[in-house]
């Protein structure tokens, strides 16, 4: 196809194709029923073509689609030629609503070009938003690591995926046996890392209240720091993390030196696992001014 030698952009890829006589009633004559077919008549042997065919392989994509440039390489498509009696190339034909409604030979312009379509009410369209590209959930993470795995079993990396993704969705104990297998390189890996931070944060809450009975305790008692803590693993563990930083930075304010330091060690660790690197870095940045 000409789009390839010319380097057309890939937005005009989308909008151009190659035509046979097989796909000419599909492609050209039916699709025209909805959007506008420009026939383009070419030879790889044609200096003119190459000159034309650059431009209209532009237009089809400043015009997002108003119309569709479909190509006919007349030396691998007699038949098609024929039907068209084309007699030189390039040669331009417009086909709307079904029917052969205008057209050229040689080579013109760009702006000819334009006013061409305009003249038949071709104008540029707006360009499509872009597809809304929606992440996996959990879920499906853990199913597409899962299958990955299972297609590639020696993949030791792949397995420490999977580990954090299950630990992710509170899979802790099959995230554990995955990691207890691991190679030692990979057991220092921050992935393994983050894992063991999850499976930890389950452990704090096997037996711990509820999130209400937590939020309770804390509200009668602001400075039950252990309370808070648990809280705040609550809150991590649902996906609410400016709620649970909050928690920890509570913590940090009223007694840095809880527990050993449990204030800081649970800002880090909740760092580490979640996965919002702007919120990270602001409650860093809060944290820091806490502290020094």
């Amino acid at each position: 196809m000409l789009l390839s030698d010319t380097a057309a952009a890939p937005a005009a890829a989308s909008h151009v194709i190659d035509v046979s006589a097989e796909t000419f009633q599909k492609e050209v004559l039916e699709h025209s029923l909805t959007t506008p077919v420009l026939l383009d008549f070419w030879a790889t042997w044609c200096g003119p073509c190459k000159q034309l065919g650059p431009i209209l392989e532009k237009l089809a994509g400043d015009y997002h689609g108003a119309f569709r440039l479909a190509k006919v390489d007349v030396d691998a498509q007699k038949e098609l030629a024929g039907y068209f009696s084309i007699r030189s190339v390039p040669t331009v034909i417009l086909v709307k609503d079904g029917q052969l409604v205008d057209g050229f030979p040689g080579a013109v312009p760009e702006g000819q070009l334009r006013q061409f379509l305009a003249q038949h009410g071709i104008e540029p369209a707006q360009p499509a938003e872009p597809a809304e590209v929606v992440p996996p959930t959990p879920e499906e993470e853990v199913a597409r690591l899962r299958a990955a795995v299972e297609a590639a079993p020696d993949d030791d990396a792949l397995k420490l995926d999977l580990a954090l993704a299950l630990a992710r969705v509170g899979e802790t104990a099959q995230a554990r046996v995955l990691i207890d297998a691991l190679p030692a390189n990979l057991g220092a890996d921050e992935r393994a890392r983050n894992a063991n931070v999850l499976i930890a944060n389950a452990a704090w809450l096997k037996d711990a209240p509820d999130r209400a009975a937590l939020a309770a305790r804390v509200a009668a008692a602001p400075d039950d720091l252990a309370a808070r803590h648990l809280l705040g693993l609550r809150l991590l563990a649902d996906g609410e993390f400016a709620a649970a930083l909050d928690q920890f930075l509570e913590m940090l304010r009223q007694n840095r030196d809880f527990d050993d330091g449990l204030p800081r060690r649970a800002l880090i660790e909740a760092f580490n696992v979640i996965p919002d690197p702007a919120l990270v870095s602001q409650y860093r940045r809060n944290m820091a001014a806490m502290l020094f």
